[in-house]
C-alpha cells in the first residue's frame, strides 16, 4: 500500500500543473486566461489523457470541451 502525505501530493499536483502549462505554452504559445482557465480540469485527467488532448485537440476544441462544461 503507498502512503503519500499530503504534503508530497501537493508536490505532485505543483509538477503536474507545471508539466500541463508547459505543454500548452509549447503547442500554443503564450498563456492567455483561456487557457490558464483549462489548467484545472485538464489536472484532473490521466497524463495520457491530457497529453493526447494538448497535442491533438485545437485550441478551440480545448476550450470548448473545457470552458463549455
Amino acid at each position: 500500500m503507498e502512503f503519500v502525505t499530503s504534503w508530497a501530493q501537493e508536490g505532485i499536483q505543483i509538477e503536474r500543473r507545471a508539466n500541463i502549462t508547459k505543454l500548452l505554452q509549447l503547442r500554443f504559445g503564450e498563456i492567455d486566461t483561456q487557457l490558464e482557465a483549462i489548467i484545472p480540469k485538464l489536472m484532473e485527467l490521466s497524463a495520457d489523457k491530457y497529453i493526447d488532448l494538448i497535442y491533438q485537440a485545437t485550441r478551440e476544441e480545448l476550450l470548448s470541451q473545457f470552458l463549455d462544461n
